[in-house]
């Protein structure tokens, strides 16, 4: 008797490539609920990135420095187009904005604690300006933002530089988010906003249409700061190339560029994967744009979206870029995504405040909840006080001083007496697509995709 054929088992088990488990699931979620997902963090899909490029360290026909004889300076300058009072950094990396609401005082505490230590900056974020956050910070960034909450002329005066946001890499195009749960009545107050109402920010400036109309918001800021202070323009990676242009033709002295893998507080996920281009892409681009003008040098490139390591640090220096900002992985040094927490000395677990929230740590992406398990991304009372500010303050510093030591260790291993001297002929890629983006040669060869033959 013939048995009946039976299906081909591997056909069984086979994903779809369209509609793999990620897609269905998002499908179901939308047909159950009528809502798109909201969360933390940055993007997880995989774009080149500056893991896609190396160096190409000196031997013989370039000596290396000795790095525990030679010294490699690092200090930073920036501002110096119009401003006459420039910021002087000890490093080029520097703290991004991150606002007291998708905060808690505390972190912000840390924060100007851990800059100030390491002589860099940090910046204010949305909401404005706290008096724990001006106090620990000896060099402190305020930002400008399109909703304008907090936004106050005295403390314009008070800060050291002024950073005048267009738009960020997570979301280029669309304005903030707080939720109801993070709006406590310190936030509530600084904001005037309802207490524990949703809070949806603009995703333009309400006083400008365009790039002559900031020209007159960055020549009101510098009347208001008596021109001492540097003005910044931060925009998020789209049109890099033309945006880098208007703003230096608006007065900037410096420019911000965050690519797609910067860090949001909250917003919708098809903004965080859909929207923006690679920070390998925009560092290239933003450099063209000052090198057309004949300003670089001139006007300062700070770069932002997904910096991690002294390596990334290094190669966006290469690239161009005279500082970096980062933002993720300030937090991730604070303990997010971390499976404890320290409170008066001792660790605590935090496993099961991950398992509520439906996840786990190295896996958390619930910034916007207010839930954080370790009382970074809070303003809930309780939770807020697992992070206490000497001991995130501690933890940023020691992160901060890696960094530095391996971006000083690739420059002198590059021949470098200056983390500034480090330049494009120091690196090579290992992809065809980096290579095109960053406009350096694929590894092994002279081609550069799209600018040389093969």
């Amino acid at each position: 008797m013939n048995k009946p054929a039976q299906p081909h088992h591997r056909l069984q088990l086979e994903e779809s490539a369209g509609f793999d488990r990620k897609i269905i699931d998002y499908v179901h979620h939308a047909s159950a609920t009528g809502l798109y997902e909201i969360r933390g963090l940055g993007a997880k899909r995989h774009v080149p990135h500056f893991d896609d490029l190396v160096f190409l360290g000196a031997s013989l026909s370039r000596y290396p420095l000795e790095g525990y004889r030679e010294k490699c300076a690092t200090r930073t300058v920036l501002g110096t187009r119009f401003a006459s009072k420039p910021i002087e950094l000890a490093i080029p990396i520097t703290i991004a904005g991150m606002s007291f609401g998708s905060l808690s005082a505390n972190v912000k505490e840390a924060l100007g604690r851990a800059a100030s230590e390491m002589g860099t900056s940090t910046t204010t974020g949305d909401g404005g300006m706290t008096e724990e956050e001006r106090r620990s910070s000896k060099t402190l960034i305020y930002q400008c933002l399109p909703s304008r909450y907090g936004f106050k002329p005295d403390d314009v005066r008070r800060a050291d530089a002024i950073e005048v946001v267009i738009g960020q890499g997570a979301k280029p195009g669309g304005g903030g988010m707080l939720l109801g749960q993070k709006v406590n009545p310190r936030v509530a107050k600084m904001r005037v906003l309802p207490e524990g109402v949703d809070q949806r920010s603009a995703c333009r400036h309400p006083d400008w249409t365009g790039p002559d109309d900031l020209t007159i918001k960055i020549q009101e800021l510098r009347e208001i700061t008596d021109w001492e202070k540097p003005i910044y323009v931060k925009v998020g990676a789209t049109r890099t190339f033309h945006d880098v242009k208007l703003a230096v033709h608006s007065g900037a002295d410096v420019i911000v560029v965050d690519g797609m893998q910067g860090g949001t507080a909250a917003t919708q996920t098809v903004f965080i994967e859909n929207v923006g281009i690679p920070t390998l892409a925009a560092v290239r681009q933003a450099v063209d744009a000052l090198e057309d003008l004949n300003m670089k040098g001139k006007v300062q490139l700070i770069v932002s979206g997904g910096i991690r390591t002294g390596a990334d640090i290094a190669k966006a220096l290469a690239m161009g870029a005279d500082a970096v900002s980062i933002g993720q992985g300030i937090l991730l040094s604070l303990g997010c995504n971390s499976d404890t927490y320290v409170q008066d000395g001792v660790h605590h677990s935090a496993a099961g405040d991950y398992e509520r929230l439906g996840t786990a740590p190295g896996f958390c992406h619930h910034c916007h909840t207010g839930r954080c398990p370790v009382g970074v991304t809070t303003q809930d009372a309780i939770l807020e006080q697992r992070l206490e500010p000497l001991v995130g303050a501690k933890r940023v510093r020691n992160y901060l001083k890696t960094l530095n030591m391996e971006l000083t260790t690739i420059a002198r291993a590059c021949g470098k007496q200056n983390v500034h001297h480090l330049e494009r002929e120091d690196l090579v890629a290992l992809t065809v697509e980096a290579a095109a983006m960053a406009r350096v040669p694929l590894a092994g060869t002279d081609w550069i995709p799209g600018t040389t033959g093969i």
